[in-house]
């Protein structure tokens, strides 16, 4: 007996900008990327993803600018790259008012918001989209977004991982210790909506948070969203093996995915989750059409709006290096510092050496992904490979040009790979944990950290035991009596 193939998990990768990863294509007489303003632009987005059963729309974001590109935005804005840009937030509930099961991973810094407050967006947004959310965690690596919340510079790369901890355990606490099931009665005829008895204060006092209170919000369907992580440095991976659920990579290719893929689950392990608990995408972009030839034709008609100094404007903010200043021809190598550390990393991990010049001739369309061009049976056969041989779980699909790269691989990839058994025709009922993890009920295993939290304030104090007698109780109590 066979075993069954994998299925091969889909997300649109996206941002609330003109240029995410092909910076200058938004200049392409196709491309709708400038209409990132426009509400349309998303719920057609969104309805175009369930169309092709996609997993989830993974939208990206960042609260700075790609100063560090001979030391100024100037090429940045030029070329739209990731600025101008949107809060991600506020297009979800649009999009989940016009869909049914696509989920959507909203991206958010544990740096620059405080957790009591991101509690309350992501809940809200569970709530919306009847559990649709995934939140990604990323700690902000741009020292223009620090500077412009008043700090002098970015916190320190594994400064920014012991935050991230101790943010993620008040989070868990306001979502699965705060409110007990049952706390939310609504029960009319006695005119109770809460059991206070069954809210819990989360009195939570660390090196970087105080929250004393309990969580502004009921329990969503999800209770705490779907956990995503974008970070594979050693400290990056050493947090996703405890708190992700999915996590994202950058990958030369297959065999530079393997090596990250086996560390990365031998760490789950090693941290007390099941291996399956963790779902590994990695960044591509697919340019295709009817045909090989087509696809090529395609690329080499993009390529001539891709733009070389917002590819290197971008580069600069992910690695922190002015481009402009070192050799075109001298091999890149990975440095230590506290900007997006994976991404010279997985360049230095391939096995030619890569070049300044070699990232504007490669990564000038994929951005911090490869770019695979082909017919249908071509691109389904590298995804194969990607996943047999890489042991991704699926991929963040970045676009060339948006929305005509996602439409072409709905019409041309989708159909291929559902042929071999690799895509999802229709989507599994429940929550986007269900879906990804195919976990019944929707809440976070019982081996991941959240899940140490949930009943953990029953039977201690609650609401009701900090409510005071008032010296006028009986006077008040005759007045509510007359009332009555």
């Amino acid at each position: 007996m066979s075993t069954p193939k994998k299925r091969i998990i889909l997300n649109a990768f996206d941002m609330t900008c003109v240029g995410h990863q092909a910076a200058g294509t938004w200049r392409h007489p196709s491309s709708q990327a400038s209409r990132y303003n426009d509400l349309d632009y998303w719920t057609n987005l969104a309805i175009e993803l369930e169309r092709g059963a996609f997993d989830t729309l993974f939208i990206a974001d960042v609260v700075g600018v790609y100063d560090v590109y001979r030391g100024s935005a100037e090429a940045a804005l030029r070329d739209g790259a990731q600025v101008p840009v949107n809060d991600p937030f506020a297009a979800i509930s649009a999009m989940a008012a016009v869909t049914r099961n696509v989920g959507f991973g909203i991206t958010a810094a544990v740096t620059f918001e405080h957790p009591y407050l991101l509690a309350r967006r992501l809940s809200t947004l569970d709530h919306l989209t009847k559990g649709r959310v995934a939140w990604n965690v990323v700690s902000s690596y741009l020292d223009s977004a620090a500077r412009n919340i008043g700090m002098d510079r970015q916190i320190g790369h594994d400064a920014r991982y012991d935050l991230a901890e101790e943010y993620m355990q008040v989070t868990y606490k306001l979502w699965e210790g705060s409110w007990e099931d049952g706390a939310v009665l609504r029960d009319r005829e006695k005119g109770i909506f809460t059991d206070a008895r069954k809210v819990h204060p989360i009195r939570h006092e660390g090196e970087y948070f105080k929250v004393p209170g309990f969580h502004l919000c009921e329990p969503s369907p999800q209770r705490t969203p779907v956990i995503f992580q974008a970070g594979a440095s050693s400290r990056g991976r050493q947090f996703a093996a405890r708190h992700a659920e999915a996590m994202f990579v950058l990958a030369t290719g297959p065999e530079t995915a393997r090596k990250l893929t086996d560390a990365i689950r031998a760490e789950v392990v090693a941290a007390g989750r099941e291996p399956d608990s963790l779902k590994i995408f990695a960044l591509l972009t697919v340019i295709t059409g009817p045909s090989d030839a087509a696809a090529q034709r395609k690329y080499e008609e993009y390529l001539d709006y891709a733009s070389p100094e917002g590819a290197l404007a971008l580069y600069g903010g992910w690695t922190g290096l002015d481009f402009s200043s070192l050799d075109p021809d001298a091999p890149l190598t990975a440095v230590e510092n506290d900007s997006l550390r994976t991404t010279l990393e997985s360049l230095a991990a391939d096995s030619e050496a890569w070049t300044v010049r070699d990232v504007i001739r490669k990564r000038s369309i994929g951005g911090l992904g490869p770019v695979l061009v082909g017919g249908p049976q071509t691109i389904a056969d590298a995804l194969e490979e990607w996943v047999d041989e890489g042991g991704v779980d699926g991929f963040n699909l970045a676009y060339a040009i948006t929305p005509a790269s996602t439409t072409d691989f709905i019409d041309f990839v989708v159909p291929e790979l559902r042929r071999r058994g690799r895509a999802q025709a229709d989507y599994a009922p429940g929550t986007l944990r269900e879906k990804l993890l195919g976990d019944p009920g929707g809440r976070a295993r019982d081996s991941h950290p959240a899940a140490e939290w949930r009943d953990h304030y029953k039977g201690r104090e609650s609401v009701a035991d900090s409510s005071r007698p008032s010296a006028f109780e009986g006077a008040n109590a005759r007045l509510i009596e007359a009332a009555e």
